[in-house]
């Protein structure tokens, strides 16, 4: 799958410079902006692996405090392009934990290199960067923003019924939850058999490592948090 950059650059003949350079590396140019103003807009549309970002953009926000507005909704490895090199400016760019700071003009090998290592950071997921990530033990990540479950770096795709059920026992932080609980919360209080919850626990499990999620007999279930 071709990895789609998104390019931030407020001078429209350095951007098509860029963009050409990309295409030429044989990945896919995601969207070419000038200004802060569509970028949050160009990432919910258009879901790019990575951004070049430029720092001077000729507008009330950086570079900088963009890529910061932007980890706040949903982690993307950026890459800075620019022409500062000074302490101050780098410092502040190093706070947003980017994957390069490559100087004008740019090095085509050099931007290359860089644009796979933070292709690779977005595939590995940097769960330590994103606050989002919540840990709940033997490897497993739950993205609370976007209601997702990782295990190390992979996707674990769950049903509806057992994203919520999952989302409870979290939220229990491995305390139990009860079976009236369960019956309230996923089913709105509508009367079930123990059989249908049980179901429920089977096919979850056989998701996920199976001694994370505990069974207290005539309790409930709880995760097994202290594992992590």
């Amino acid at each position: 799958m071709t990895n789609k950059i998104l390019i931030v650059e407020d001078n429209p003949i350095v951007a098509q410079d860029i963009r050409s350079a990309i295409l030429k590396l044989n990945f896919k140019v995601s969207d070419v902006l000038h200004s802060p103003e569509n970028v949050l807009h160009s990432i919910k549309n258009n879901e790019p692996d990575i951004i070049l970002m430029d720092i001077h953009l000729n507008s009330k926000i950086d570079g900088i405090e963009l890529t910061t507005q932007i980890h706040q909704i949903k982690y993307i490895p950026v890459i800075y392009l620019t022409s500062y090199d000074d302490d101050a400016t780098i410092l502040r760019a190093i706070r947003t934990k980017p994957v390069g700071y490559l100087l004008k003009p740019f090095n085509r090998k050099e931007l290359k290199s860089t644009i796979l290592l933070g292709v690779y950071k977005n595939n590995k997921l940097d769960y330590s960067y994103n606050e989002t990530y919540k840990q709940i033990g033997f490897d497993y990540y739950y993205d609370t923003s976007n209601e997702n479950l990782y295990y190390k770096d992979l996707h674990v795709k769950l049903g509806m019924k057992e994203t919520e059920f999952l989302k409870l026992l979290i939220s229990a932080n491995g305390n139990i939850v009860s079976f009236k609980e369960i019956e309230y919360e996923l089913w709105n209080n509508s009367f079930i058999s123990d059989s249908t919850i049980r179901t429920l626990v089977y096919r979850l499990r056989a998701k996920l490592n199976a001694d994370l999620i505990v069974n207290e007999p005539w309790l409930g279930f709880r995760l097994n948090i202290l594992e992590a």
